[in-house]
């Protein structure tokens, strides 16, 4: 069996380019809030929110609180991780990495949906079209139609999400 090639989609200046414009959207959709809750699903979603998060301060007035929620991905219901702070009465981001099935963004609503939000949005850096649940992600910074087989990968380097291959 051949072994896929990895292709590169969005190199380091590319992902710069879409952070800010993804953060710019954030703030556009939120102008009316004091404050906003950005909630990163580990690993690459967390990474995404605390890039997210610094770039909003920079352009923003908005109080921003960046949390982070971990989600088995293999068991999902296995455990319901809590959210570190009182979400009740705010406007939340869920940020992942790349909305694949919609598996995992949808699991992460058990944690999230237990408070009574003002708005719930979700921002991802690549949105697959291939999606099982019925998620859809409101900030985008690539939509990608791929085959099934497909995968996207996310390089990070310490805090800094580096590059994005599809494989």
């Amino acid at each position: 069996m051949e072994k896929k090639q990895r292709v590169l989609i969005l190199d380091k200046e590319r992902i710069g380019l879409k952070l800010r414009r993804m953060a710019y959207e954030i703030w556009e959709r939120n102008a009316d809030e004091k404050s906003i809750a950005l909630i990163g699903i580990e690993k690459g979603g967390k990474i995404l929110a605390d890039n997210l998060s610094a770039l909003l301060r920079e352009i923003s007035p908005l109080e921003i609180t960046t949390l982070s929620l971990q989600i088995n991905k293999k068991q999902p219901l296995a455990e319901t991780p809590p959210i570190a702070s009182d979400l009740n009465g705010k406007s939340v981001i869920i940020v992942d990495d790349v909305a694949n099935s919609g598996k995992t963004i949808i699991y992460s609503l058990q944690s999230i949906l237990t408070y009574d939000l003002k708005k719930l949005t979700v921002a991802v850096l690549v949105d697959r079209k291939h999606k099982s649940f019925p998620i859809s992600a409101t900030i985008v910074g690539l939509s990608v139609s791929t085959t099934i087989q497909d995968h996207i990968e996310v390089e990070t380097e310490g805090a800094e999400i580096t590059a994005v291959y599809l494989q």
